[in-house]
């Protein structure tokens, strides 16, 4: 139907079928029109048949050619895109896809059609009306944007502005040096009018702030105003100041603006941003905001934009309902990695609720235990200094982490900031020192009664703190609580400076070494199948004298820890027939096993393991060199397989040193 319209026929300059006829005319079938035939580059000649059909009213490429070539601009269609007065009159008034038909239906008469193909690109079309968009030109208002966007460029070229991620400057300059002039009118039912008035009797326009009563140019009250609004990013461009009574000199204007964050998704970066910063700079003269952080967009688990008509949205009330709003703020924070998109699916959610019960579960042993201390009698010793490693350590962790905070706060890089926190509460206080204090307590009660009240119960409530902006809700409560005497509430309360003095470097190196012997030890248990209540026997061979005295000072944390029976370190250590092994900081690990499994049954299990691993990597080998496979499959399903693949190696690896350890030396 577009046809009706065509105004000329593009060859490619390089197309040797067609060089001799360009500059001449063709005859347009059923409107008898002349339309030459011109070359452009824009034409691929390896496409159909390498000349195209120019219709410039009516695609947005073809206006481009057009208005290059100076070619006619007709439009056939009337708002309701059916035909008008400017095709042949037994095509008029049709809708398009009767007109289309109807076209063809012609061009079958006059023998005009060699053959029909079918072909496969993007139409777009209409979410409300289900319908493809029709190209239609039509006379709207344009705002000149050069002039705007030069200063919008030389703020982020000079560093008043910044980005995080600052990857993002190459496209905002990108769509900035590439800008076009815009097109603020809408044919909508709501918006902000524009400020535009006809005259029905000089034909003139008037443009004003204020609602004329008559003709700027001829007195005339015969006047109406256009119907279009402008476009909603021009009304939001205007947002930063606009709200605060400016053009007048306000308080409020003068106090917050220009403000220093802007937090958005980068997919408004040009509609949105770019716009605020070149009007922030015309209308006022100064930039709306000295830094813009882009998150992610958050998409299904495919990596869709989740969408009512796919289904695949995630209701973030009823995400609160199910694991509370902390989880959910946490969840979200923690996934959105330096700007990149997130794979969301409901499941992620639980990593933010089981976090928030750890946080909870270790305030209820804190406060248990703090109770059992005050029925004692024992009160917080101004004098207290603890010597016990883990307290020192504990503090010293702390403000590590706090330091990590700091920076990451300051980098904007706040998904790391929270995983310093999380490895904090998580693995430093929860995993390892309220497991000391455990059994610190029950091996000496005072002692370990003072390191609650004076290091436990405040390296906690601190910690609260420090996640106070991420959690807000339990850790106010957490930290109520901890305090039942302060009247405030730990969102107007300072975490405090870092300081470097008390950050303790040699703790944190001798406690680090504790933990990686236990946690050798730890793995070799589980992966040997050692009952829990079976105490192992460990020697640690190992010629550097201070690790010797560290390990020496700290005998204690292995015996309760690892469930050790006895202890042997030094430097000619042999290693015991049928020992499971490690290697630590350069030392050597062994725990002989013949004592504490049955070895033949151990070897069967593994040696069954081991066969039922090969023959997994062999199942998912063959799939993923079936070429069918790969070349059908979604890529999600491709690379859980190879996650897979990744996995059973890896197991299967760690299983047959298992195995080589119950061998006769």
């Amino acid at each position: 139907e577009t046809m009706l319209g065509d105004t000329g026929v593009a060859v490619n300059p390089n197309d040797e079928r067609y060089k001799d006829l360009i500059g001449k005319k063709v005859l347009l079938p059923i409107t008898e029109r002349e339309i030459p035939i011109f070359a452009d580059e824009f034409v691929d000649m390896e496409f159909g048949t390498g000349a195209v059909k120019v219709t410039p009213a009516h695609d947005i490429n073809d206006n481009e050619m057009g208005k290059r070539h100076n070619l006619e601009v007709i439009n056939i269609f009337n708002d309701d895109a059916s035909t008008n007065n400017n095709v042949p009159k037994d095509f008029r008034g049709l809708d398009r896809f009767d007109a289309r038909q109807k076209v063809i239906a012609r061009f079958e008469e006059l023998d005009l059609i060699e053959k029909i193909e079918d072909h496969q690109h993007k139409v777009g079309y209409s979410e409300r009306g289900g319908v493809p968009i029709e190209p239609y030109l039509s006379e709207q208002w344009f705002m000149k944007m050069h002039e705007l966007a030069t200063p919008a460029m030389d703020v982020v070229k000079e560093d008043k502005i910044n980005f995080h991620p600052d990857h993002w400057k190459k496209t905002y300059f990108h769509w900035m040096e590439n800008i076009r002039d815009w097109c603020i009118s809408r044919q909508l039912w709501w918006g902000h009018r524009l400020p535009v008035w006809y005259c029905g009797s000089c034909g003139e326009i008037t443009v004003s702030t204020e609602d004329p009563t008559k003709c700027s140019h001829c007195d005339s009250t015969d006047i109406r105003q256009d119907e279009d609004v402008l476009d909603t990013w021009f009304s939001s461009w205007l947002w930063p100041f606009s709200t605060l009574d400016w053009p007048k000199k306000t308080k409020d204007l003068d106090y917050f603006y220009p403000t220093s964050v802007l937090v958005s998704g980068y997919e408004i970066l040009f509609f949105w941003i770019a716009r605020m910063i070149m009007a922030g700079l015309w209308f006022t003269g100064e930039k709306p905001f000295s830094v813009v952080y882009l998150t992610g967009m958050i998409k299904d688990e495919q990596g869709r934009i989740m969408s009512k008509s796919l289904g695949n949205g995630i209701d973030p009330v009823e995400m609160v309902d199910l694991y509370g709003a902390d989880s959910v703020r946490y969840c979200m924070i923690a996934l959105n990695t330096d700007g990149q998109d997130i794979k969301l699916s409901q499941q992620k959610f639980e990593m933010g609720r089981n976090f928030t019960n750890k946080i909870w579960n270790a305030f209820r042993f804190l406060k248990i235990k703090e109770s059992e201390v005050k029925a004692k009698g024992v009160e917080v010793s101004g004098s207290f200094e603890s010597r016990d490693l883990s307290d020192r350590w504990l503090v010293s962790r702390l403000n590590s982490t706090r330091n990590i905070v700091d920076k990451k706060f300051s980098d904007y890089k706040l998904n790391e900031a929270l995983n310093a926190l999380y490895t904090f509460v998580w693995h430093d206080y929860c995993d390892w020192y309220l497991e000391i204090l455990k059994d610190r307590m029950d091996a000496d009660f005072e002692s370990a009664s003072q390191s609650l009240l004076n290091v436990g119960l405040p390296v906690f409530k601190k910690t609260m703190e420090l996640l106070h902006p991420f959690m807000p809700f339990i850790t106010e409560e957490v930290w109520q609580l901890i305090s039942p005497n302060e009247n405030e509430s730990v969102m107007i309360t300072s975490p405090g400076e870092f300081s470097k003095e008390l950050v303790d470097a040699e703790s944190e190196k001798e406690m680090g070494l504790v933990q990686d012997i236990i946690y050798s030890v730890r793995n070799i248990r589980g992966e040997m199948n050692i009952p829990p209540a079976e105490k192992a026997n460990l020697l640690i061979k190992c010629s550097d004298k201070n690790q010797l005295e560290i390990i020496n000072r700290n005998l204690d944390y292995l015996y309760r820890l690892g469930r050790i029976n006895k202890i042997d370190t030094g430097p000619s250590l042999d290693k015991p027939p049928q020992s499971a092994t490690a290697v630590v900081s350069g030392m050597e690990i062994y725990v002989p096993l013949a004592d504490l499994i049955d070895i033949n049954s151990e070897h069967d299990r593994l040696s069954k393991e081991v066969t039922r691993l090969q023959n997994q990597i062999i199942t998912v080998n063959q799939k993923m060199s079936n070429k069918d496979f790969l070349g059908k499959a979604p890529a999600h399903v491709i690379e859980r397989e190879r996650e897979k693949l990744k996995t059973f190696t890896n197991n299967m690896n760690t299983i047959q040193n298992n195995l080589n350890s119950l061998e006769l030396s």
